[in-house]
């Protein structure tokens, strides 16, 4: 898992596999998740600082899921 955070953008990006992506979905105008064959593959958080996304509080929980 991988998680990128542009401060300048406020744009929060986790990646959860590198495998191509096959469908997008957005849920609202500011979260998009991208799915690979083989399920959730990527989330994308638009004004994630300012929708209070950012910074996430839960990493280590978040980490336990996916792993």
């Amino acid at each position: 898992m991988k998680i990128q955070y542009d401060q300048s953008d406020d744009i929060l990006h986790i990646v959860f596999s590198e495998a191509p992506i096959v469908k997008d979905v957005s849920h609202g105008w500011n979260v998009h998740i991208g799915y690979c064959a083989n399920g959730l593959a990527e989330i994308t958080v638009l004004d994630a600082k300012a929708t209070g996304h950012w910074p996430i509080e839960n990493v280590k929980d978040l980490m336990a899921i996916v792993a």
